[in-house]
């Protein structure tokens, strides 16, 4: 059995396969200021509640953009797993080439995602991860990881819309009625639901004229159920992408 884990700024994802097969698998808050014996007790916690037991473990593979935090994950996993981790960086095999100007500088999330979608679908994709950062990805029609967009996600939009302005309060990430907002938690709802939508909408459009018009689109992320509902430009949902990138780069590299 694999334990996965994607350490995000805002979720901690983690997920166990059987074989191919994903079975529990969960998204947790990202606490920076945990130590490495509280990371350590939660996951032990979590295979404990789902019935596994740690010697059914045979690794765990990590990919992480919290450069602070991957030092105590992987001593959580060592001290209380009993394992060592498969760390997903660019030195590894991916069987992807990355065309990157610094192929380092690619999120390892961004790389279990693009070998993902290059093993289930194919090439050429537009893959779109709606989470603190909304990333799209470009993969071309040989599967080479060409390149991408990052700007903030919608939840970081609508924290600093709140912080920057002097009445605007917090709102439900929700559709209003209308785009036309007649009151001001609908006029911010219309703004950040529609407004990311017609931003999606037009980033997949521009990526099509880049990759050809057989591209596909594939949305992931802890957010993406909150825009793909209000469009038809994403005709692939997979939440839990990620983990199965990491899956398949564990396996590649063994």
């Amino acid at each position: 059995m694999l334990l996965v884990i994607d350490l995000g700024n805002t979720n901690l994802t983690l997920g166990l396969y059987q074989g191919r097969n994903l079975g529990p698998h969960w998204r947790l808050a990202t606490e920076h200021a945990r130590m490495a014996d509280e990371y350590g007790i939660q996951m032990l916690t979590l295979l404990q509640i789902s019935g596994i037991q740690l010697t059914a473990l045979d690794g765990i593979c990590l990919s992480s953009v919290v450069p602070p935090l991957t030092v105590h994950i992987k001593e959580a996993c060592i001290q209380y797993l009993h394992k060592d981790v498969l760390i997903i960086s660019t030195a590894l095999k991916t069987n992807i080439t990355i065309l990157y100007d610094d192929p380092k500088e690619v999120g390892a999330d961004r790389i279990a995602d693009a070998v993902a979608v290059q093993k289930k679908f194919g090439g050429p994709a537009c893959i779109i991860d709606f989470g603190t950062a909304t990333t799209f990805n470009a993969l071309t029609e040989k599967g080479e990881y060409l390149g991408g967009a990052i700007m903030p996600g919608i939840g970081i939009a609508a924290d600093a819309l709140v912080q920057r302005t002097a009445k605007l309060l917090p709102v439900e990430l929700k559709a209003p009625p209308s785009v036309i907002g007649r009151n001001t938690v609908h006029s911010m709802q219309a703004g950040l639901i529609f407004g990311y939508v017609s931003l999606v909408e037009g980033m997949v459009h521009r990526y099509r004229e880049e990759l050809g018009e057989n591209m596909k689109v594939i949305g992931t992320g802890g957010l993406v159920h909150t825009i793909t509902q209000y469009t038809e430009s994403i005709k692939i949902v997979e939440p839990w992408l990620t983990l199965e990138g990491l899956r398949i780069l564990w396996e590649l590299n063994q």
